[in-house]
């Protein structure tokens, strides 16, 4: 059985996102169905559209900052309810028997395809797989931009009662991916923390690192940016403040790049610490080369870290409802998107862009 679905999709690099009718599957064994309400504008979505890291499928339908209530469950399932306040993140599936997903780190699953991305199908299209197989048998799949998601019970997280329903959604993608490796790297209460870029996830990176007991200071290129970082209670700092750079060596003892585009990584480096670690999670392409005098001569570490595991999604969710952190949004309508992907791609949104799916259903409604 099927179900008949409404969401918003781009048909090229070069296109619009636009209404498209489709079907999901109802929720079969282990499975639920989830009608959405509220779905988080991220900037890996407008790189997806526009098939900037050159593995799009097209229809390209984004969202992985779902938020909705359970409408159905399928046979077996006992994690959720009908009823519930559920989120699903930027994974619905993994081969769950490769070592990281033993070590429930999905995120870094080395099954053949990888896991299975929201949308866009698995990390590792079939053309692209060992055997030439795909396991999930989707080489495409729809997000959260619409109004229904039919997604594994393992994969949908709960959301707490305390958090604003609509600014929870970017805690899926945006909160668990500067949280993650801040846990890793056992940032804690005294750390010094620099966090490289002020729009949607170093908002949340700031918040995070202040919530864990660090000193955070905002890099940015914008300089009303640095106000905005100072009423927060961090030191903002102009990445063209050549002075205060100056000023700031072996004074970091971790540093959070969350500039979603290619930069370089030599300004900062110098900043760390002896020991101190520089981990970039917004841009996943190629990265111009850096001094590696810089890093031997202090045993500085440079990594990267991706999205967060379910646990630790799950886990972040918990701990800003806890300490009563969370981003800062601005609801819109659907038909709004395209104009928020222009104004995210400018660089000077700070906030994150949430589309209330009320909008969506009017829509459907009108049709």
């Amino acid at each position: 059985m099927t179900i008949k679905a409404m969401g918003y999709a781009a048909q090229h690099s070069f296109s619009r996102l636009k209404p498209m009718a489709f079907e999901r599957e109802e929720a079969g064994p282990g499975e639920v169905e989830i009608e959405v309400l509220y779905c988080g504008v991220c900037h890996s979505d407008i790189h997806q559209c526009e098939n900037d890291w050159a593995n799009t499928v097209y229809p390209c339908m984004p969202g992985h900052e779902v938020i909705g209530r359970v409408t159905r469950i399928g046979a077996g399932v006992t994690a959720h309810a009908i009823g519930d306040l559920v989120g699903v993140g930027c994974m619905i599936d993994s081969c769950r028997s490769c070592e990281p997903c033993h070590a429930h780190e999905e995120q870094y699953c080395e099954g053949p395809n990888s896991w299975l991305a929201t949308y866009n199908g698995p990390m590792v299209p079939a053309a692209q797989a060992p055997d030439g197989g795909n396991m999930y048998g989707r080489d495409n799949t729809f997000g959260g931009y619409s109004n229904v998601v039919v997604v594994k019970q393992d994969f949908v997280l709960k959301i707490p009662t305390s958090l604003p329903i609509e600014a929870a959604a970017p805690i899926l993608c945006a909160g668990v991916t500067t949280f993650s490796p801040m846990k890793y790297w056992g940032v804690k209460a005294g750390d010094t923390v620099g966090v490289v870029g002020f729009g949607g996830l170093g908002d949340m990176a700031l918040k995070i690192a202040k919530a864990l007991g660090a000193e955070v200071t905002i890099f940015t290129t914008t300089e009303e940016k640095v106000g905005e970082a100072q009423k927060l209670g961090a030191i903002g700092v102009l990445e063209s403040d050549s002075d205060t750079l100056k000023s700031l060596e072996r004074k970091f003892d971790f540093i959070l790049s969350t500039v979603p585009e290619k930069h370089k990584s030599d300004p900062f480096i110098p900043l760390l610490k002896r020991d101190g670690t520089f981990v970039a999670v917004g841009e996943i392409g190629p990265m111009p080369g850096y001094n590696n005098q810089e890093v031997v001569m202090h045993r500085r570490v440079l990594s990267g870290s991706l999205i967060g595991s379910i646990a630790e999604t799950q886990e972040i969710l918990d701990f800003c409802a806890e300490k009563g952190i969370f981003p800062d949004v601005e609801v819109i309508a659907i038909q709004d998107v395209n104009k928020a992907y222009k104004k995210v791609k400018s660089g000077d949104v700070r906030f994150r862009y949430v589309i209330d799916m009320a909008s969506l259903k009017q829509e459907m409604a009108d049709a």
